[in-house]
């Protein structure tokens, strides 16, 4: 396995807590790991108003793409509209790159192309993949480096549970394209990301590694052992899940219809 993590920061900790341990690509928790059956259902207050929705720091964003990668699981993406309202949805699966393996866009040379992978730390890189669908990513890391986590899907409350299930589909459902490379990650910019609610950062701290999966990343040719994909375990609205891992029921999943909160 390649490692970027030139900075020497400690693989085990960030800023937003614990990162769990790894588990082999369909691994099998043991039957005594079981989710909770789903979060408390908290009020809109408990998810956040437009005023508690401040953008994450610079600082979460300069480190290595694997440490930022599952520590922004359970993050809010948020994306100001033409009428002036907040779309919002709670990231549920991502994936990290870096330059010193094959499948990142920059591993092989810097170009028009990729070059906004290059910048800031906290900025939106946007590509579109196969001529059709966009993908979403933050930059992490440092400038002159190419860094960053593939925002892979998210959950929209109130909507059906896949309308965000994939890279293209967040990017359609959030309208994110080509015009939102480079942007920072920031209020200003209209489209930012923010930190977990309260509860839910309890809830994922007290489920550990129990709530998370680490496994391989999917739609890639080369490095297709790392194991630098995450999601939440207990939804059911990731991309794909890892062999042997089963989408929880509808009663055992977290944020199922019946339970959603009116708003982020």
């Amino acid at each position: 396995m390649t490692s970027c993590n030139t900075s020497g920061a400690d693989d085990s900790q960030g800023p937003l807590g614990p990162v769990p341990a790894p588990a082999a690509p369909g691994e099998r928790r043991s039957s005594g790991e079981q989710p909770d059956p789903h979060p408390p259902e908290p009020g809109a207050a408990a998810w956040g108003s437009p005023p508690s929705l401040p953008c994450l720091p610079t600082s979460f964003y300069r480190r290595p793409a694997q440490l930022v990668a599952p520590e922004l699981i359970g993050c809010r993406l948020i994306h100001h509209q033409a009428d002036g309202s907040l779309l919002a949805g709670v990231i549920v699966e991502t994936e990290a790159y870096c330059q010193s393996e094959p499948a990142c866009h920059g591993h092989r040379r810097r170009s028009p192309r990729n070059e906004t992978l290059f910048g800031e730390p906290g900025c939106f890189y946007v590509y579109v993949s196969y001529g059709i669908h966009h993908c979403v990513n933050v930059v992490t890391d440092r400038p002159d480096w190419a860094s960053g986590v593939l925002l892979r899907a998210a959950v929209l409350l109130a909507e059906p549970e896949r309308v965000a299930a994939g890279p293209g589909l967040l990017a359609r459902r959030f309208g994110i394209d080509r015009r939102h490379d480079g942007r920072p990650a920031t209020e200003a910019s209209g489209l930012w990301l923010a930190a977990r609610p309260a509860w839910l950062a309890r809830r994922l701290a007290a489920q550990g590694e129990a709530a998370l999966v680490r496994t391989v990343r999917i739609g890639i040719r080369e490095a297709v052992a790392l194991p630098w994909r995450w999601y939440l375990r207990p939804c059911r609205s990731i991309s794909r899940r890892a062999p042997g891992d089963h989408p929880p029921p509808p009663a055992l999943a977290w944020w199922p219809p019946s339970a959603l909160p009116p708003r982020l």
